[in-house]
């Protein structure tokens, strides 16, 4: 015999405070407040449902016996039914344990957003600190930090934008960014400014990241200056380009390589691009960028082009 219980009204196994349509083999989505009064055969659980009353017997007689019967009888049916639905969860398992006592809390609302990283209100507005490389950079006059970086680059720029001469999109006057070098053992600071510096004359000159050309392309490049240098106490190389576009006048980039002074002393690659224009910064801001590099919690270690360093791996 099947001990499924009839289509009707139950206890919300989940939420005992409601009653939820059972449709004689499954829960439904259809819940309601319990009435005031219980209908024709849908017996009511809990205190009331399981109590036997006493039928006062008159005589004795098989009338009363009856009726006593009839009465345990119906309590028994509802003591099944119930017992059913306790054990059913919403899915129909009847191995899931009983219905809680009352509804679970809920979660409170969060009464405002989670906090997100911001920059220190300390912060000072001249210096771009590279936690990652273990150096600090300053910001020229005319230049800003950048409010979003691209992997672990982080980047100086000119405020300011223009249409590019090229390709449609925006171009800056001026950018500069340091990263870790990776994908290589090298740490000869003149081999990787030197084989830097094509990369870096491209990223700003030639192909973006889309895959236009805001400058139609670089027609010819010439290397104006070269050497070691003092970088944050360290011994470094540069490389200098001028290039020149099919479109606009072009500008310079630098690639700049030595080794930081933090953790397992990895290679760093500062790059620097300057148009050849008109609102354009001096070039003597690459210089002064260089000279400023220091490591971090040292104000007092610079360096600078033409500055005396140690032999160059």
């Amino acid at each position: 015999m099947s001990m499924s219980p009839p289509p009707g009204w139950y206890p919300d196994p989940s939420r005992p405070a409601v009653e939820r349509w059972w449709d004689g083999s499954a829960w439904t989505e259809h819940r309601r407040t319990p009435e005031a009064t219980v209908h024709l055969g849908q017996a009511r659980p809990g205190p009331a449902a399981t109590v036997v009353r006493p039928v006062p017997a008159r005589t004795g007689g098989r009338r009363a016996r009856a009726v006593a019967l009839g009465a345990a009888g119906a309590v028994l049916v509802a003591s099944i039914v119930t017992g059913f639905l306790v054990l059913q969860d919403d899915d129909g398992d009847p191995t899931a344990g009983p219905a809680p006592t009352a509804p679970a809390p809920e979660e409170p609302t969060p009464t405002s957003a989670s906090p997100t990283a911001s920059p220190s209100a300390t912060e000072d507005p001249d210096i771009l600190t590279d936690e990652l490389n273990g150096i600090t950079l300053p910001v020229p006059d005319g230049w800003e930090k950048a409010d979003h970086t691209v992997g672990d680059e982080l980047t100086l720029q000119t405020p300011n934008t223009y249409d590019c001469p090229g390709d449609p999109g925006f171009c800056r006057h001026g950018t500069i960014t340091t990263r870790t070098v990776t994908g290589t053992d090298e740490r000869s600071p003149q081999k990787l400014a030197r084989r830097d510096i094509k990369d870096a004359a491209d990223a700003a000159y030639d192909h973006d990241a889309l895959d236009r050309e805001p400058f139609g392309g670089i027609t010819r490049h010439a290397q104006v200056k070269s050497g070691t240098v003092a970088v944050a106490g360290r011994g470094g190389y540069f490389v200098r380009w001028r290039v020149h576009t099919e479109k606009g006048p072009g500008g310079y980039v630098q690639s700049l390589a030595f080794p930081s002074s933090t953790g397992s002393e990895a290679m760093v690659i500062v790059r620097v691009s300057i148009d050849a224009a008109d609102g354009a910064p001096p070039l003597s801001d690459i210089d002064e960028l260089v000279d400023g590099i220091r490591p971090i919690g040292d104000s007092a270690t610079g360096g600078g082009v033409g500055s005396s360093v140690g032999p160059t791996p």
